[in-house]
């Protein structure tokens, strides 16, 4: 009784080939389709006792051409044996009557249950798996939003070191403006422009530069320029450290 014809199985549901059995029972009609076609109008329910798909098979000549089979229930399977009134058809319902006899046992119910309990175990650490790398993936617009956050206007240099440190690097202001002049984000030759933002550097919005007058005792005066960094530099430093390996950085 054993294999008799495949049978497959899907989660809670068991199938088989409407034309594995249409060949077990020696082809009666001599076409599939015909034989099919006759009886899948004793009641029987599309999508719910059996769904068609297409095939790809060979024909007697050799050559390959699709053809379309269904995916039946225990349940049509055992009526359609029925109805064919044959040893052959008498055969096959006995063995779906045994093949459901052992599916609906306690130790099968049981085994059923456990797998499907692996089943979800395993979903679930999959999605766990896929939450951690979201949340890895969407670290830059969450820094992005921190920041903005932090700081709706520009800040200074010392300040932004801050930041950083907030965010996790550990950098003081000296430092980071050494950095800032070693990467080509502010003047590093020693003049009027020294520590001034580089064309590159507000080409990309990353700095903004305040002047303020200064009155001398003496009567005149002469203009500070100070470099802040705006709210878009603010979140391009924090995410650019952030991506970077801090000893490589500092």
């Amino acid at each position: 009784m054993n294999d008799l014809i495949k049978v497959n199985y899907k989660g809670d549901r068991q199938t088989l080939s409407a034309r594995d059995l249409w060949e077990f029972l020696d082809r009666p009609y001599t076409r599939f389709d015909l034989w099919f076609n006759k009886y899948k109008e004793y009641g029987f329910i599309e999508n719910h006792d059996f769904r068609a798909y297409v095939i790809k098979t060979t024909h007697a000549n050799g050559r390959n051409y699709e053809a379309t089979d269904y995916e039946i229930t225990i349940d049509m399977a055992k009526e359609l044996a029925m109805l064919q009134k044959t040893e052959k058809g008498k055969i096959a319902r006995q063995y779906f009557i045994e093949l459901e006899k052992k599916w609906n046992s306690p130790e099968a119910i049981m085994a059923r249950a456990l797998k499907m309990a692996d089943m979800q175990i395993l979903e679930y650490k999959n999605n766990i798996v896929q939450l951690e790398s979201k949340i890895e993936e969407d670290k830059p617009k969450v820094l992005f939003a921190e920041a903005v956050t932090a700081s709706h206007t520009t800040i200074l240099v010392g300040e932004l070191a801050k930041l950083l440190r907030q965010n996790g690097i550990d950098t003081g202001q000296n430092r980071l403006f050494s950095w800032l002049r070693n990467n080509g984000y502010l003047i590093k030759r020693k003049g009027t422009d020294y520590n001034m933002p580089t064309q590159k550097a507000m080409d990309l919005g990353l700095f903004e530069v305040k002047e303020t007058s200064i009155t001398h005792s003496d009567g005149h005066i002469s203009i500070s320029k100070t470099p802040k960094v705006t709210v878009k530099g603010q979140v391009y430093f924090i995410n650019k450290f952030k991506e970077m390996d801090l000893e490589k950085v500092m």
